[in-house]
């Protein structure tokens, strides 16, 4: 869960270009629960779900990296992958 994923995501929630590093499964779940822009959609919706598959031992770390990024892109949000 708290494995290092293979590459960070560097995302700015507040303002273009500051940037927060996001690099494991837990932090990602935590971002998209706490400081997401949306409350809806589907790539949000499936992104906490591949998280808490991660977390079950179901999924890799790379599944949710993935997930994380397609729903910051959903989300129209600053990021670098």
């Amino acid at each position: 869960m708290q494995a290092p994923w293979s590459k960070p995501v560097l995302i700015a929630f507040e303002e273009p270009g500051q940037y927060v590093t996001i690099d494991n499964t837990q932090a990602a779940s935590w971002a998209m629960i706490e400081d997401w822009p949306t409350e809806d959609g589907a790539a949000l919706d499936q992104a906490l779900l591949i998280c808490a598959d991660v977390i079950k031992g179901k999924r890799t770390g790379e599944d949710a990296r993935k997930a994380f990024i397609a729903a910051a892109i959903e989300a129209d949000l600053d990021i670098k992958a």
